[in-house]
């Protein structure tokens, strides 16, 4: 969600339930435009917030020229004073999903357990295994943001164009999809590396454009049913949620150039999301 247009994307999104206050919105606003300032970033977007026990996570993003690999996210507990996240490896990645359990905290030098002791097989057949690992809350919250956004970031079809060179940008020309193409998932795609498109036959890709279509679609992922798609604010607006990651919300006004995402959540996946659809 661009910093630029922060109020007014707020307000499309807030159906949800979750929004900020009028305190947080201000602050939000005045420190993101010094973030960019600061870090030289061709903009600034405001990623979400990560609900803890404590206290709460505020994540920007400053991009630079490449909108999907020049990132850099950054989080605050007071919308003021900004830290920037460690960057993610799949090791980190690994260590997270092996340590960490549970709720945010909202301590970012809180050590979660580095002794887990696992209990594999059952009766005289059990077997204690040592997991000697330490991930800090911190870690957690920058793994947490990267699995998000390579799941279940979304934006409209045409609106970030890929150069000769390999960079994305964004899609000067685009226009918005109309009211007929935003009521299907496939015409939305995921803002992360391709995976699914690269297993597409030569003639399911003879109709893409690989300026565009270079980016993975909704309606392709796995289980059905893991995205909700409706029209709001008197069918003017666009929104859909993840069910994979509640509390991931994107917006497309159709006919306008206006779209974006927002994550508002506990930063836990629903794993059992295949059975209960």
């Amino acid at each position: 969600m661009d910093a630029s247009s922060l109020f007014s994307s707020l307000d499309l999104v807030c159906g949800n339930g979750l929004s900020l206050s009028s305190e947080q919105r201000a602050a939000l606003e005045t420190s993101m435009i010094i973030l960019k300032t600061h870090y030289r970033f061709n903009r600034v977007l405001l990623w979400g917030k990560i609900l803890g026990i404590k206290h709460d996570y505020f994540i920007a993003q400053g991009v630079g020229e490449d909108e999907m690999k020049d990132k850099k996210c950054l989080y605050s507990m007071n919308c003021t004073d900004w830290h920037l996240l460690p960057q993610v490896t799949e090791a980190m990645v690994a260590n997270v999903a092996a340590v960490a359990r549970g709720r945010f905290l909202g301590d970012p030098s809180h050590l979660y357990d580095p002794a887990e002791i696992r209990r594999q097989g059952g009766g005289d057949a059990a077997v204690g295994e040592n997991v000697m690992m330490k991930v800090s809350e911190e870690n957690r919250l920058a793994a947490t943001v990267f699995t998000i956004d390579k799941e279940v970031a979304v934006v409209p079809r045409g609106a970030y164009v890929r150069s000769p060179h390999g960079n994305v940008q964004t899609n000067r020309s685009f226009q918005g999809l109309n009211p007929t193409e935003a009521a299907k998932l496939n015409n939305y795609m995921h803002f992360s590396e391709a995976k699914t498109l690269k297993e597409k036959s030569i003639l399911e890709m003879a109709d893409l454009n690989p300026a565009i279509d270079f980016l993975d679609v909704l309606s392709d992922d796995v289980p059905k049913g893991s995205w909700s798609l409706q029209f709001e604010h008197g069918s003017r607006v666009c929104v859909i949620r993840s069910l994979l990651w509640f509390g991931l919300t994107f917006y497309h006004v159709p006919g306008t150039s206006k779209h974006g995402y927002i994550y508002m959540g506990d930063g836990l996946k629903t794993l059992d999301l295949p059975f209960m659809l």
